[in-house]
């Protein structure tokens, strides 16, 4: 099955690839949460689906697109109930837009948030921006993360309290048998150095940030 797309009223970057003609086709499905609306116009994106409560999307919402409709009173954020949404569909791979920045940062704190939720419920959700986001857990086993030809830094956080690092490799500060706990932010800014790093970790959840560094 495609990955489906899910598009946040956030920051999204006006670069490659998110400009790119034809780049949004490879989606199964495209999902507008509230005012991530503005951002698809902005791209020139058609949704299959819309979700919120609509309080900060304020135009006409789409005629050829299935509108979810909630109320402001509700326990999930817009972005939860897009991402709800996807995993209903059968969707297993998501890619998060617009998920960070903007003028409301607890939303950005809520979508790191969410992608544990989507972990939890067997799903791979991604935020995509001018970084990359994405969670890795124990049972992901030796995770490679590849440079591209291009210089990246690569951070690694703790989610849990603490994480168990086997191994960080192919980066300038590598670690082995580690202990990171959630309130020591060593893993920040770390460099890839050759073509790829290479994570273990054996038990927690760690954030993984990949940012290029031009």
């Amino acid at each position: 099955m495609k990955k489906c797309a899910i598009i946040a009223g956030g920051d999204m970057p006006d670069r490659e690839p998110y400009n790119t003609k034809g780049y949004w086709d490879g989606f199964g499905c495209i999902i507008c949460a509230d005012s991530g609306l503005y951002n698809a116009r902005r791209f020139g994106i058609k949704p299959d689906i819309v979700t919120g409560d609509f309080d900060s999307f304020t135009e006409k919402l789409p005629d050829d697109a299935e509108v979810i409709a909630s109320i402001p009173e509700k326990d999930d954020t817009d972005t939860l109930m897009a991402v709800k949404k996807a995993i209903e569909l059968g969707f297993k791979n998501i890619e998060l837009y617009g998920a960070l920045g903007g003028k409301r940062f607890e939303h950005s704190i809520a979508n790191i948030q969410t992608m544990i939720y989507a972990l939890q419920q067997g799903c791979d959700l991604k935020i995509l921006g001018d970084s990359v986001l994405t969670v890795q857990s124990p049972d992901d086993g030796d995770v490679t993360y590849k440079s591209g030809g291009k210089s990246i830094y690569i951070s690694v956080f703790a989610l849990s309290e603490s994480i168990g690092i086997d191994y960080l490799r192919g980066v300038k500060y590598p670690l082995e048998d580690y202990l990171m706990v959630q309130s020591f932010p060593i893993g920040v800014s770390n460099e890839i150095v050759g073509e790829k790093a290479s994570l273990r970790i054996n038990h927690g959840l760690a954030l993984i940030i990949l940012t290029d560094k031009e």
